[in-house]
């Protein structure tokens, strides 16, 4: 199981790119927990992630948040701008994946 959160200004935008990273995942046989919020909802799940992805209107967030989770073993990386325009489910449920595996 793969347990993945992105984050955005409010959580609103991303949840469509969940819903395509959740349908990607279920064809791919793939166990996951995908889950978008807003940045000032992050404490609520630092402790049940094993990746954050950050929406491209957020990227001035990464050091920030990546400087805190790292620590905890917790990849923070920004998703790419194209994949997150297009909602390419597949390609940033692969960048999650990826993340986890090398961390």
């Amino acid at each position: 199981m793969i347990r993945v959160l992105l984050i955005c200004s409010a959580g609103m935008s991303t949840s469509m790119l969940v819903a395509k990273m959740r349908q990607a995942a279920e064809k791919q046989g793939i166990e996951a927990e995908i889950n978008a919020v807003g940045e000032s909802q992050l404490s609520n799940y630092v402790d049940k992630i094993d990746a954050l992805l950050l929406g491209p209107q957020v990227r001035f967030l990464h050091n920030k948040i990546k400087t805190s989770l790292e620590p905890k073993g917790i990849p923070v990386e920004v998703i790419n701008n194209m994949d997150y325009g297009t909602m390419n489910g597949e390609k940033v449920l692969k960048q999650a994946i990826d993340m986890v595996n090398n961390k």
